[in-house]
Parts: C-alpha cells; structure tokens; sequence
C-alpha cells in the first residue's frame, strides 16, 4: 500500500465524506474500499456510500436535532447530502432517498476529483498516518483484530436488524391510506391500520414467532435504539403500539377516526415500487415473517422484495479510545469516523467522517485536530463519544439531550433556544477557522 497525503480506509458514508473533504480542499486521499473483491453480509453492489438499512435519512423538518446536524453538514459541503438533494424522493418530513440513485452520486462525485484515488482492494492493518478509518459495522475481521490491538481492548458488538420491504402493487389500497403525521410533508406514508383485536393477534403472532438462529456470541447484544420488533412484542403487548405502530397525529379517512394502530410503509424507490416495513427490522426467519407481516390485513397478499436480516455492528469504546476530535489515543494520526466510531445512524456517521478527514488532512499539514463547540450538533456528538461512562457506552443517534441544557419555559422553547445557540456556536466557529487561515 502506497500512501498519498491522506489514507481513507472504507467506501460508506464516512469515507466517503473524508476522503471528499481532503480531495476539496487540495489534500490528495487515496480511498480504500474492499467491494467488490470482498464482499459483505449486507451490501448488494460495488457502489460507495451504498444504504444497506433504511433509506431514510430522518427529519428534515426545521427545529429538529438531526435537521441541524444535516444543517452543519452543509455548510461543510456534504457530498452525501448533495446527493441526498439529488435523489429525493417523498417522505413526509423525513429525508429520503432512491437508494441506488443516491449512492451513483455519489460514488460518480469521488471519482471524477483528481484528487481522490479510489482502490478497490481490503486494507487488513492500519495503514501509516494520517489516516481515516471508516470500515462500518462490518468491519473485516483482520482490521478488527488490528483496532484491538491498536486500542488495548476487544471490541464491542450489536446487531443491526433490518426491516421487510414489499412490493407496492401487492398492498390492498382498499384496506390502506396514504398520509403523513398530523399532515406534515407531502403525505408521504403509506398507513395499513388495524383495529383492536387484529393488533392483539398480530402482536401476539410476534411475540410467539420462530427467529433466525443466534451464534453464541451473537446473544443478547441487540442495541436499544434498534430493536427487531418480535423482542418489543415480547416486551409486553402494548410495547409496539407505543413504539412503530404508534397510530398517533393519524385519522382513517374511511372511518373518520384514528386507528388503533398503524404499520407505516415507506417508498424504497423513486419510483414507489417498494415499500419497507417502518421499525420493522426484525431477525424473524422468512417463513414467519411472511406469515405474521401478512397478518396485518393491508399486506395480506405482500410480496416480500427482501426479508428482514441480522447483521453484525462493529464499534470501538470511544471514551477509552479516542479524543474529541476522533483521535485514537493509542495511534495519533489515526482518526475513526462512521459507525465504528459509536454514532449510529447515516447522517451522524457522514458527520463524522467530515470531521475525522478535515482533522487528517490538518494532521498532514502539521497543525493540532479540532472539534466542534459541544454547543453544536457534531460537538454534542463528540462529547458523549468520548465522554460517557465506559460502562453505559452504546452507539447514539444526534438527539437534543446530548446538547448542554438551555433556557425556556417548555420544550418547544428549549429547542428553539438549543437550535438558536447551534447555529451561532457554529457560524462564530467557522469564523474563527477562517480567520486562522484554516479550511472549516
């Protein structure tokens, strides 16, 4: 492996981000990804920046933690949401995207920088700094066992579930409305109700559902934030009533009434010919998630495009590990960004990568790593990273509690007051960069 300026090692939303901002900003990156000569459990095509979960890049909507996150994106020049912007498609007031659309953008951006070497071939150490790590969850097991030792301790593992997606022309209409939450957006959900008595069967059907095979080492490690909908089932029979088929800011156009409860379907495709089951991930074998999805009576005749599966998430114990500004501690000059960093979720790992490659590319030119004021959506990020307690570490999508605490009478003010703060903290640290001579 040769190096050139700076290393990026992985091809999902972080690298990309990376090796993007040096290549921006005149620093030659040389990205490594392993696809398609190795391929992975959850990708599908060579593609950079391919969406392997969801492709719902959450909230768009102003005043919300992961809208200003996105927001702080863009004024750092995002080529994941420049190609967000590209291949939209309607959600509601969520962000979300034609998968293969968005992933072509951006995987067309990288190569056409002259800049950006893009090397199709897997990186099993860490390479000489400055260098970006950015492997995602599945990071292969020959650089894992690098990072262990590089960082003094084993890595962590959960398991991400992915939800069911459908055919759209095998949804009953008749027994299905489309709309959004308390009329938010372009009404962008397909909404498949179910009364009383069809939720307690269906929940019920969950709960007693036969689920895929667990390794031992695969036990109980499932992250909170991302449960398979059988274990909320399993949790008591009103869990997921409360939880993805929560049917509130709903009504029923055909009764006039709200819906007992709601499975929300999501278009997959610009087209709208897929639709994926939303926080339904699940680790149900195929057999029962055709029989117990199929229960909900507008998918009585689904066509499943692709099943639900389990795949393994990989990431470090940022607060032993790394510095705020992504740094390991063990190896200066290695940054790790992505999911493998301990952000969960797409946007928040693109954040990270931007970071991690602008702190490279000023490693490469002999100036100190920086970080964002906690004040801001990628400094909050940063501080709970590496300051949580070790032993409750668990991978965090951006939210407002990690913010400093702010000034208001109810939570509408406080976030209004916390987004106001933000953005101010972060023109007057983007200010000070400049002013310094520095790129940010």
């Amino acid at each position: 492996m040769e190096a050139a300026g700076v290393t990026v090692v992985g091809g999902g939303l972080a690298g990309a981000e990376a090796a993007w901002w040096c290549a921006r900003h005149g620093v030659p990156a040389t990205l490594y990804e392993m696809r398609p000569a190795v391929a992975t459990p959850a990708h599908r095509s060579e593609l950079l920046a391919e969406l392997v979960c969801s492709n719902s890049l959450k909230s768009d909507v102003e005043g919300t933690a992961p809208a200003l996150l996105k927001e702080e994106m863009a004024r750092f020049g995002s080529v994941t949401l420049d190609a967000a912007a590209r291949s939209r498609i309607p959600a509601g007031g969520a962000l979300a995207v034609d998968r293969d659309r968005f992933a072509r953008h951006v995987t067309a951006a990288l190569s056409a920088e002259p800049l950006l070497r893009v090397v199709r071939e897997e990186v099993t150490s860490l390479p000489p700094a400055p260098t970006v790590v950015a492997t995602g969850p599945l990071t292969s097991a020959a650089l894992a066992a690098e990072l262990a030792a590089a960082i003094g301790r084993d890595n962590l593992f959960f398991f991400d579930a992915l939800a069911p997606i459908v055919a759209a022309e095998s949804v009953d209409g008749d027994r299905a409305f489309f709309a959004s939450r308390y009329g938010k957006g372009e009404g962008g959900y397909v909404n498949c109700p179910l009364t009383a008595p069809e939720y307690a069967a269906f929940v019920a059907a969950l709960a007693g559902a036969e689920t895929a095979p667990c390794r031992d080492f695969e036990r109980g490690l499932l992250f909170e934030g991302c449960l398979p909908v059988e274990e909320l089932a399993r949790r008591g029979p009103e869990t997921v009533r409360f939880g993805p088929l929560k049917p509130v800011g709903l009504t029923d156009p055909r009764t006039g009434q709200g819906p007992y409860a709601v499975l929300q379907l999501r278009a997959e495709d610009d087209a709208a010919d897929m639709f994926g089951l939303v926080g339904c991930q699940t680790r149900l074998t195929y057999a029962e998630q055709r029989r117990v999805f199929r229960m909900v009576p507008a998918l009585a005749r689904a066509e499943f495009l692709r099943y639900g599966a389990v795949h393994r998430n990989t990431y470090i114990a940022a607060p032993a590990a790394l510095t705020p500004a992504l740094e390991l501690r063990a190896a200066p000059g290695v940054f790790i960004a992505g999911q493998l960093s301990g952000v969960e979720g797409y946007m928040e790992s693109a954040a990270m990568g931007i970071l991690a490659g602008m702190n490279a590319a000023r490693r490469l030119a002999g100036r100190e790593p920086v970080t964002p004021p906690r004040e801001t959506a990628m400094g909050a990020l940063c501080h709970y990273l590496t300051a949580c307690a070790p032993d409750r570490f668990a991978p965090m999508n951006v939210n407002f509690g990690l913010f400093p605490s702010g000034p208001g009478r109810n939570r509408d003010e406080r976030r209004r007051a916390l987004v106001a703060r933000a953005r101010e903290a972060f023109a007057a640290w983007q200010r000070t960069m400049h002013e310094a001579g520095d790129a940010a």
